[in-house]
């Protein structure tokens, strides 16, 4: 499992919201390209790339704070956020971004994930964002009545690289990530599950490993590394330790 650190961005800044509410943010940098530069140096494996403003908007909202961060940085990046169609998966991973993230889309336009699989094999990541086990799309503002896993199953059949779990009740809340649910969710499919939400501590990457065996292949953390609840440093340690 590794730890994947987060940069969302808002008005192309680094920002951490609470439960997804755009009006309940805090900035923690001006200068997305330097702090992701910052977790490629604490040990970052892979990075992970949020257009808050993008997700709302449902078009590409910091594109070009993410083409700094990609130039800036070596390792692997994933990006998602207002990623709606096949030319923008297509300019995103032209700009240099190593996997997109489709979330809304999944649930809204299957058939474009399929597409976006078959043009694009091994670099379409679907975000599935749930609240009490349910799909919730559009930057979390709606819930719909179709079960995450129920999606997950979908997507799994069109070839998707990876899932990421999100439980939105717990996201950039501090509170540890939903264990079961995302354990639940890696063993009903076989592609790697990416836990995200509520990572607060070292303690909740230890827990985390404890279903790695289900299928859980990487955890992603934003918060918690901006306060520095959970050194980066010491938990990708922690995760290399237990291979």
């Amino acid at each position: 499992m590794i730890v994947i650190p987060a940069i969302d961005l808002k008005e192309g800044r680094c920002v951490r919201l609470e439960q997804g509410l755009m009006d309940k943010d805090t900035v923690y940098s001006d200068d997305p390209a330097g702090q992701a530069l910052s977790w490629q140096e604490q040990g970052g494996e892979l990075l992970h790339i949020v257009d808050l403003d993008g997700a709302f908007a449902g078009v590409p909202r910091n594109r070009e704070a993410i083409r700094a961060i990609v130039e800036a940085v070596s390792m692997p990046t994933e990006l998602g956020g207002g990623i709606r169609d096949l030319a923008t998966v297509e300019a995103y991973l032209e700009l240099g971004v190593s996997r997109v993230i489709l979330g809304t889309v999944a649930k809204e336009n299957p058939a474009l994930v399929a597409e976006a699989c078959r043009l694009f094999p091994g670099r379409i990541v679907v975000g599935i964002d749930a609240k009490d086990g349910l799909v919730a799309v559009r930057g979390w503002a709606d819930v719909t009545e179709k079960r995450a896993s129920e999606l997950a199953k979908e997507m799994e059949g069109y070839g998707v690289e990876a899932i990421i779990y999100t439980d939105i009740a717990r996201d950039g809340m501090m509170q540890g990530p939903n264990i079961e649910a995302t354990r639940q969710l890696a063993e009903a499919i076989s592609v790697p599950v990416i836990a995200s939400g509520g990572v607060s501590s070292l303690d909740d990457i230890a827990r985390l490993m404890t279903v790695e065996s289900a299928g859980v292949t990487g955890v992603i953390t934003g918060k918690a590394i901006y306060t520095g609840s959970l050194d980066l440093r010491e938990a990708v340690a922690l995760t290399k330790r237990g291979r």
